[in-house]
């Protein structure tokens, strides 16, 4: 397997940006992905964040299974505030708001004893396709930044006012170098890294492999798939179950890597999580 990198130009001018607007705000708010938090963590992000107070939030929780509380536990352990959302459900908008006041109570309250009030604002960052815009979305009550389901789809920043706050959505930024290239397939899997410039043959069998390591039990029930098989094997069981058959009797290999990333993407293959606690002790949240 060809060694996994993306850090396309605009990252560099997005990171320069944020480097620059991180100064205005009082606080950040880090979106990571519930399933694998430590795989979408970027620690230049966090380098540049100084002693700003961070916020991080583990969205598509839905997608995610009970480990994934052991992971917010590990990092709220580690003296970090961390909330789990869904952020497609107005529910999770309490919690996150809340967890936000938390963030600047102690200013908010100073500011008030000196009598003036004043609008906090809040970076909102992480690597692509963790749902970011999703996030600012889900708290501002209404649609005003632009999403999708691929990584990269913003691009610029853009300051959203709320009553009391404002937010910068800001754009997905992957590490410049992957150090730890198992966190950086499992970015893949997820959609946090552009899939036109992935080898899926590759990024398929590995996330077969690891989901026969972990979730046996799920292949099992989506695609019959037996616990001995090998990722190819088990690739063609696909193949077989969904009838991706081509002339002469052959499988359809492309077809069904794509069926199986997006079956884990969807969370048609169950509730997943990825990263160990092993792999939330490689970094400082």
């Amino acid at each position: 397997m060809k060694l996994l990198q993306w850090f396309p130009g605009h990252m560099t001018k997005a990171m320069r940006m944020m480097e620059d607007n991180v100064k205005l705000c009082d606080g950040v708010i880090y979106v990571l992905d519930a399933r694998c938090p430590a795989s979408s963590f970027n620690p230049k992000l966090k380098k540049m964040f100084g002693s700003k107070p961070v916020l991080y939030v583990l969205n598509k929780s839905d997608l995610a299974d009970g480990r994934a509380e052991s992971l917010a536990v590990a990092i709220r352990n580690s003296g970090a505030p961390c909330v789990k959302i869904n952020a497609a459900d107005n529910r999770s908008k309490r919690d996150i708001c809340v967890a936000i006041e938390k963030l600047i109570a102690e200013k908010r309250a100073a500011n008030e004893q000196k009598g003036y009030s004043k609008t906090f604002r809040f970076m909102v960052c992480g690597v692509p396709n963790t749902g970011k815009s999703t996030v600012i979305n889900l708290i501002a009550g209404a649609a005003r930044t632009q999403t999708g389901d691929k990584a990269g789809v913003t691009r610029g920043k853009q300051w959203v006012r709320l009553d009391g706050w404002e937010l910068l959505d800001t754009p997905g930024t992957t590490p410049p170098a992957f150090e730890n290239q198992r966190l950086a397939l499992r970015l893949a899997y997820v959609g946090s890294l552009n899939d036109d410039i992935l080898d899926m043959d590759d990024i398929a069998l590995a996330l077969l492999a690891e989901l026969k390591e972990k979730y046996p039990a799920n292949l099992k029930e989506r695609y019959g798939i037996d616990s001995e098989e090998t990722p190819l094997e088990m690739l063609e069981r696909v193949c077989i179950r969904r009838g991706f058959i081509l002339r002469g009797n052959e499988f359809d290999y492309e077809r069904a890597e794509k069926a199986v990333i997006d079956d884990f993407r969807k969370g048609r293959l169950g509730r997943i999580t990825l990263d160990t606690l092993d792999d939330c002790k490689t970094f400082e949240f």
